[in-house]
């Protein structure tokens, strides 16, 4: 691949899981495919998270409440990516708490309204969050916490393809079956690459061991969540795959902020 090839996966990436804007010309001719781009995911999704991170270096600097930073840099963060996971997670949750079988949990994820179970799944969620990144911040202070927030956003899309590429398709008129499953090497891109940008900034900023603790903890919050949606499923469908973003960036924070 040339190096423009590159910057054209990161675009299209970026623009597939967010809400930021990207030219248009990186999608002229193009016919939405994500196969090979989804390789970008991990860089994708530091150029997702850079402003709330930025917020979140602006406000430390000036003092500001930890607790209302984090909230306030979440919601900035969500508002970045449209709620994207957040309704992959939503609707995983409502499917996979009903009561019924392989069809059912696919009719309830096709379903715009939220219930109980996707209720306390974002509420569950954003709060540990929001207390991993409080924790994180105040021990940390906002450098570390900054290059934290990027190093979990790359980890947790690295994810996102690996579930997705792990599976088969739940179903064949998904958003997801219709963007293409991510190739073998686009797997291995994204993984490589996301493991070595968290390995990276979470060695520099707390430490090796800790890394590699986090590191393990998020890789098994994947595997584990994989292997139900599985057994429940027998494939993935787009919200179980940014259920898998959720899951493993709420792990991987939890886990640094607890080894702090």
């Amino acid at each position: 691949m040339q190096i423009r090839d590159y910057i054209d996966d990161i675009a299209r990436s970026t623009g597939f899981l967010s809400r930021l804007p990207v030219p248009a010309r990186f999608f002229t001719d193009h016919d939405g495919a994500l196969s090979r781009a989804s390789g970008m995911f991990p860089a994708a999704g530091v150029i997702i998270a850079l402003l709330p991170a930025l917020i979140m270096l602006g406000l430390s600097a000036a003092n500001a409440n930890a607790a209302l930073t984090a909230l306030l840099v979440l919601m900035v963060l969500t508002g970045v990516t449209g709620a994207l996971h957040e309704d992959g997670l939503a609707d995983s949750a409502d499917a996979f708490g009903a009561r019924g079988g392989r069809a059912h949990m696919l009719e309830i994820m096709k379903d715009s309204r939220i219930g109980a179970y996707g209720v306390l799944a974002l509420m569950t969620g954003f709060a540990l969050r929001a207390t991993a990144l409080t924790i994180i911040l105040s021990v940390t202070g906002g450098w570390y916490a900054c290059l934290l927030l990027l190093a979990a956003a790359a980890i947790s899309r690295a994810c996102m393809v690996w579930h997705w590429n792990e599976l088969p398709p739940a179903r064949l008129d998904g958003v997801a079956a219709s963007v293409g499953a991510p190739y073998d090497s686009a797997r291995t891109t994204a993984l490589v690459s996301g493991v070595i940008l968290f390995g990276v900034l979470a060695a520099f900023c707390i430490g090796l061991i800790p890394a590699v603790i986090a590191l393990a903890i998020t890789a098994l919050a994947a595997h584990q969540w994989t292997a139900l949606v599985r057994k429940r499923l027998g494939g993935h469908t787009g919200d179980t795959i940014g259920a898998t973003q959720q899951i493993t960036e709420t792990a991987c924070l939890v886990t640094l902020a607890l080894l702090l």
